[in-house]
């Protein structure tokens, strides 16, 4: 067995000639050239059949040209001469995984993370599967031994603050992006204007409105990212909502107008939250309001008072939103929702 398998029970690497082969083996396979890396893998074969890791490499590339009884056959003969192997473990998890068996495929990767702990690519995979099949504890673990091992990838950073994050420890997400802030230094693109910093900060931004009764805050960190967002509809959005949410109508009056201003005058979620902040509604009507799809709006969501629809017909019918934004058909289709009885015919007539 020794000779056909130099790892078999002791650690001795592949001569020089048959190691080179078997790196073309997985970089034959990576590029998805299948039959190039099962003609290398016979090449090793042929001078040691029992080699665990070439048996392995083989049945996986197999399992990638839909052969999948010889691919498992050789993959657990493989792993049954080289028990000892990461690589063999990760192929055999890898073969689990392309089949949906999740949880064996999470039991070969950890097997294979107790023979080499420091791995990124099998912890990579792990925490892939850890996350699919929900065990957000175990992820949170595999990606902060990730961020430990390779702190240096900006990555690894955000991928942790998600795991806490997924994990309900929303503050802590934020800690985990801040210690990343903190670790770049000045003239770092991620300091300057563009789209990955502006989607960092507004997922920043994010998780300070989901830590219950903070929209104060997360109002004032909108104020201090307003330079480096790039999607302003984005940014005038929530602006708009945490300031209904705080009761600050006429503030978030303004912002809605000035996101019709930018073209959006045919987004019902937007006249919705105008609505909202004309009528100077609670909180809890404004969110239910601000989630309403298609062409829902407060108006078709809730009952109105006739002083309530008179309010909004001044400024739909001849007011500022009329004056606004006259040739949106939004516009139109709202302030027939308004009207009722005889009013209701008329418009419909004219």
């Amino acid at each position: 067995m020794a000779a056909d398998n130099p790892q078999a029970g002791q650690g001795r690497p592949l001569p020089k000639k048959e190691s080179d082969l078997f790196k073309g083996v997985v970089k034959h396979y990576e590029v998805k050239q299948y039959k190039k890396a099962i003609k290398q893998s016979d090449s090793i074969l042929k001078k040691f059949p029992n080699h665990g890791e070439t048996l392995a490499m083989k049945g996986l590339t197999l399992n990638c040209m839909n052969k999948r009884e010889e691919a498992h056959a050789l993959v657990k003969k493989g792993l049954m001469n080289d028990m000892r192997s990461h690589v063999c473990w990760h192929v055999y998890g890898l073969l689990h995984r392309s089949d949906r068996n999740y949880n064996e495929a999470i039991k070969a990767y950890k097997q294979a993370l107790k023979i080499d702990p420091e791995n990124l690519q099998i912890l990579r995979d792990l925490s892939l599967l850890q996350v699919q099949m929900r065990d957000l504890k175990g992820f949170g673990i595999t990606r902060h031994t990730l961020l430990s091992l390779k702190s240096n990838a900006k990555m690894n950073w955000i991928s942790f603050a998600l795991a806490k994050h997924l994990a309900g420890d929303v503050r802590g997400a934020v800690s985990v992006i801040d210690i990343y802030l903190g670790t770049l230094t000045d003239g770092s693109p991620e300091l300057e204007r563009g789209f990955e910093s502006s989607e960092l900060a507004m997922y920043r931004n994010s998780l300070l409105a989901e830590i219950p009764d903070n929209y104060q805050e997360a109002l004032e960190h909108l104020d201090t990212i307003d330079k480096l967002v790039v999607d302003r509809h984005a940014w005038l959005m929530c602006r708009a909502k945490y300031q209904l949410k705080l009761g600050r109508f006429q503030d978030a009056r303004e912002t809605y107008m000035s996101i019709f201003k930018r073209g959006s005058s045919e987004d019902y979620a937007v006249h919705s939250g105008y609505m909202c902040s004309l009528l100077e509604l609670d909180g809890a009507i404004c969110e239910e309001a601000l989630t309403l799809d298609g062409t829902g709006t407060l108006a078709t969501m809730m009952p109105l008072t006739s002083e309530q629809k008179q309010k909004l017909m001044e400024v739909y019918v001849n007011g500022e939103l009329s004056d606004e934004i006259p040739r949106s058909h939004a516009l139109k289709r709202i302030q027939l929702t308004l009207q009722e009885g005889d009013n209701l015919k008329n418009a419909l007539d004219a």
